[in-house]
């Protein structure tokens, strides 16, 4: 398990060994998953929005545009 973004809004985490990364939006305490091609083509968009702009608001902005996947609650236990 590797973060490899964190802002105040979110945070993502790669899991290597499943070829996955898990989304998390910390103010609504929803999240989602992908693997697979899913998983592929979100790193390859995430890399061309940090490269235009590598700031935490656009990264934020960009996760921003993928709300409509975080249908899963965040659960403490």
């Amino acid at each position: 398990m590797n973060v490899i973004y964190n802002s105040d809004n979110y945070y993502v985490v790669e899991y290597p060994g499943q070829h996955g990364y898990e989304l998390v939006d910390k103010h609504a305490a929803r999240g989602t998953y992908l693997s697979g091609d899913a998983a592929d083509k979100f790193l390859e968009s995430m890399k061309i929005a940090i490269a235009e702009d590598a700031s935490a608001e656009n990264v934020d902005e960009f996760l921003d545009k993928l709300d409509v996947l975080f249908n899963l609650p965040v659960v403490f236990h």
